[in-house]
């Protein structure tokens, strides 16, 4: 039960991913292809993370008023649909569009597979499970590219989003089939405007929940910053082609994988303050590296291991982050959930076309990704100093008492009783 959770799950929380990373080999030929220009064809991918991050912010209050289950299917419907219609888009105008529509289906996995985290656990053993959500979100985007790029071999771009179609039905399918609701009734909070909009304020208000969002969006604007422009500027500018791009982008993420394998380790002996704010020194060493890389002129060779480090450093920041920002939003997880995504994918979105201003240089995508990671650390240290997060012991209770829920069958209600059973707060350090 527990397994069949988490990969549903994980597949749920790598829409982003998947959406995103498939298609980046195919950007310079949907250029040609699309009579579009470069500028034009990152929109749709700068679209598609807007629509992610407002997505987030219905589905999210949505899921707490009605339930995860809901607003998440009707979200997986949207997303099959509006990835088979992108994949007959006759323009790059008409694809954004698309785009925009296929990301509002796609928040609701993202931001309902978070709150049902929040549903199950707390503490460290919360911590636990969104490292370990980091091997599929590690293994998604070295998947992806390789997929898009053979893809590429056989077909046109267009067959990218026939796959992604094929995606949405079978998390569909598995979500009708497999995943238990895990808002009991009795939690649920009532969907008016109002009261969405107060949680909002009040949830803005609390300066660490604010200071752990901010560090996650603000790090993930590099990671998309990067996203964005690496496409390009591993292709034209240093001239890889699309099969060896996919190569790199995939080594790049393995990096993130292992930092979340490492994070999930290292959480028996460390706080999740002390992953997050190692996460983030390094992250600044690779973004200055990555600078220095470029100005220096030292190459493919001297740009990619600092990069490494910066995207590394997502496994480490983010699930560690995301824990102890959604530890004491028992009552409002989704909401709280959507407040994160909100922040991580409009931020990444409206920053990340910057990465591409350059034309031939590397050289605004390394300082975009350096200067995000310096702001990350700056949001950390500056509004969460004093929070004391979560004691690594007596985990496991909690862990167990939220997998004891995962025995409901799908479509049922997980009992009141067993809902708050894992919602046990660890004491402060």
């Amino acid at each position: 039960m527990k397994v069949r959770f988490a990969l549903i799950l994980g597949g749920l929380s790598a829409f982003a991913p998947l959406s995103v990373d498939m298609y980046l080999p195919a950007f310079p030929v949907m250029t040609g292809q699309l009579g579009a220009t470069q500028s034009e064809i990152q929109l749709t991918l700068t679209t598609f993370v807007v629509s992610l991050a407002l997505g987030q912010a219905i589905a999210g209050p949505l899921s707490d008023a009605f339930g995860r289950r809901p607003p998440l299917i009707a979200g997986l419907v949207l997303y099959a649909v509006t990835s088979v219609a992108c994949a007959f888009a006759p323009s790059a105008a008409v694809l954004v569009v698309l785009r925009f529509l296929q990301g509002l289906g796609a928040a609701a996995g993202i931001v309902i597979s978070r709150a049902q985290v929040r549903d199950l656990y707390s503490g460290i053993a919360m911590a636990r499970f969104f490292s370990s959500l980091m091997l599929v979100n590690g293994l998604a985007p070295i998947i992806a590219p390789v997929i898009g790029g053979q893809i590429m071999r056989f077909t046109s771009w267009r067959g990218v989003f026939v796959v992604l179609a094929v995606i949405g039905t079978v998390l569909l399918l598995a979500t009708l089939l497999g995943l238990p609701e895990t808002l009991p009734s009795a939690r649920r909070r009532p969907a008016r405007i109002g009261g969405v909009l107060r949680s909002y304020g009040r949830l803005l208000g609390n300066r660490v929940f604010l200071g752990y969002a901010l560090t996650s969006a603000v790090l993930f604007a590099a990671l998309f910053g990067y996203i964005s422009g690496s496409s390009f500027v591993l292709q034209d500018v240093y001239g890889l082609s699309p099969q060896q791009f996919s190569l790199v982008f995939g080594v790049n993420s393995v990096g993130i994988m292992i930092a979340g394998q490492v994070s999930s380790l290292l959480l028996r002996w460390c706080s999740p303050r002390a992953l997050v704010a190692s996460g983030l020194a390094i992250a600044v060493t690779g973004g200055a590296g990555s600078i220095v890389a470029v100005v220096a002129g030292l190459g493919l060779a001297g740009l990619l291991p600092p990069m490494f480090l910066l995207i590394s450093s997502v496994g480490l920041v983010m699930p560690n982050a995301t824990a102890l920002g959604l530890a004491d939003q028992a009552n409002t997880a989704g909401a709280a959930s959507a407040l994160i995504g909100l922040t991580q994918f409009l931020i990444g979105g409206l920053t990340a076309p910057l990465a591409g201003s350059g034309g031939s240089s590397a050289l605004p995508m390394v300082v975009l990704m350096g200067s995000a990671a310096v702001l990350a650390a700056a949001c950390y240290f500056g509004l969460t100093s004093g929070h004391q997060g979560h004691r690594q012991d007596s985990d496991d209770d909690a862990g167990h008492q939220g997998g004891d829920q995962l025995a409901a069958r799908p479509g049922q209600e997980v009992p009141d009783h067993a809902a708050t059973a894992g919602q046990q707060q660890l004491p402060a350090r």
